[in-house]
């Protein structure tokens, strides 16, 4: 089976290109989200490290928000948490999906948590800033403070795109991915 772990910016468009392999992928941000809605164990986790915060199950992302704008610290503790709950989720996901010829890790933090594995093909999504700091924007929580602590805790994205197999330019439009994948998936196949 082969990997591929899909780097790039907060907002470049990894989903997006990760979906257009038409492999199984790995989606950390949605598993985060199914985990804060029915994890009772992880709300509890999260309600004892965090109790000024943590109120609500299912767990409130704006409660979230707000402990990780109050205090630098509180970040690295979800992470802590959530990572390895992550982490559980991804092997049972491997597992799955183990006679498959390859699947596609969409892990915001792939390489900082040390996710990836030697063998693991990276792809970098390129995206030009403006066009991708206009999309943020229009998400329903953009939190311009929020953007610069996640940025904080990431590898530069110059070293991400220097270790990356390939790169992808995300212009937003479909058909320039689908023929960078399909290019990609010619040469790994």
């Amino acid at each position: 089976m082969l990997r591929i772990g899909i780097l790039g910016d907060i907002g470049s468009g990894k989903s997006f290109v990760a979906k257009k392999f038409g492999f199984p992928v790995f989606n950390a941000d949605n598993e985060v989200s199914k985990i804060y809605q029915k994890d009772k164990k992880i709300y509890h986790k999260l309600k004892k490290i965090l109790p000024n915060y943590v109120h609500s199950f299912p767990i409130n992302k704006i409660e979230i928000t707000n402990a990780i704008l109050a205090n630098e610290h509180n970040l690295k503790k979800i992470i802590k948490v959530v990572h390895l709950e992550i982490r559980k989720k991804l092997k049972k996901f491997l597992k799955k999906n183990k006679n498959k010829k390859i699947v596609i890790l969409d892990v915001p933090l792939l390489l900082e948590n040390k996710i990836n594995e030697k063998k693991d093909i990276l792809i970098f999504v390129k995206s030009k800033r403006d066009i991708v700091l206009k999309k943020l924007k229009k998400r329903k929580n953009f939190n311009q403070k929020l953007l610069k602590k996640f940025k904080k805790i990431q590898l530069p994205l110059d070293y991400k795109k220097k270790i990356a197999n390939y790169i992808i330019e995300n212009d937003f439009l479909k058909n320039s991915v689908n023929k960078d994948v399909k290019k990609i998936l010619k040469l790994i196949l």
